[in-house]
């Protein structure tokens, strides 16, 4: 095994794959409807550029550390010899992707013995690049403008944190799911769903929305995401002490995060 290079040394190469990753995303809009798969479900949909996107991003990481390993979600996987590999996400939000809703990104995370220690997440839509390395904090660098440390928020009382969340693509999914929103909107200031779990993530870190949480998350949804929330200061965990997304992933301000977790943990026994 090779020795691992600094986060910083990861982080720079995944923010220059990100950047050009976001750029075919952003080329392949006009065409996103025309080239549609579905996978686990009827509303679980992947695009041509979905895969074109997936293949780029292993070519430029594999291409400059052909020693790592690398989990994709359309199928990218590689054992590596490093101790280091990347989970990407090429398509973060494809069903906003296609409809032409703001809020599709691209996420890269590079792992070290399965810990995450550098993560992009870049909204394609927008430019906003949101990036992180271990104990190097998190920050947003905005098109034309410098990196802006993030610190999350610090709402006063649960009543007045604004949650986001997400949905599964089974129905039985989301039939619990509703059964949590129902219980919690009467409990906060208002409920957002963004339709991107990496993107949901960082408007946490961004102090953009207060709570966030999700079921059925998969590795590639959270990788970058969640260590760019814990940069930001937010409690990143789940369900009990468990690791995030086990059974739930839950990002929370530290000012409500008692509170909100132990309504979570009441509302998803009763649902469940």
């Amino acid at each position: 095994m090779t020795s691992a290079p600094e986060p910083a040394a990861l982080l720079d190469l995944a923010v220059a794959t990100a950047r050009e990753a976001a750029d075919l995303v952003a080329r392949g809009r006009a065409s996103a409807g025309e080239q549609v798969d579905v996978k686990s479900s009827p509303v679980d949909m992947v695009t041509a550029v979905d895969r074109a996107c997936e293949e780029l991003v292993t070519s430029r990481l594999l291409g400059a550390r052909p020693d790592d390993g690398l989990l994709g979600e359309e199928g990218g996987e590689r054992t590596g010899t490093s101790g280091v590999r990347w989970v990407v996400d090429p398509i973060d939000g494809t069903t906003n992707f296609v409809y032409g809703l703001p809020a599709y990104a691209v996420s890269i995370a590079a792992e070290v013995d399965g810990q995450a220690v550098a993560g992009v997440v870049l909204n394609a839509a927008t430019g906003e690049l949101f990036s992180a390395t271990a104990a190097g904090g998190a920050h947003l660098s905005l098109p034309g403008a410098g990196p802006v440390r993030l610190t999350g928020s610090r709402p006063a009382s649960l009543d007045r944190a604004l949650v986001a969340t997400g949905f599964g693509y089974r129905a039985e999914q989301r039939r619990a799911q509703a059964a949590v929103v129902a219980g919690l909107l009467p409990e906060v200031r208002d409920i957002r769903r963004h339709g991107s779990a990496a993107l949901d993530l960082c408007t946490v870190a961004a102090g953009r929305v207060d709570a966030y949480y999700e079921m059925h998350l998969n590795r590639w949804d959270f990788a970058a995401g969640a260590l760019i929330a814990a940069e930001a200061g937010v409690v990143v965990t789940g369900l009990a002490g468990q690791p995030f997304a086990e059974p739930l992933g839950i990002a929370v301000a530290p000012s409500v995060a008692d509170e909100f977790l132990a309504l979570l943990t009441r509302l998803h026994r009763v649902a469940t």
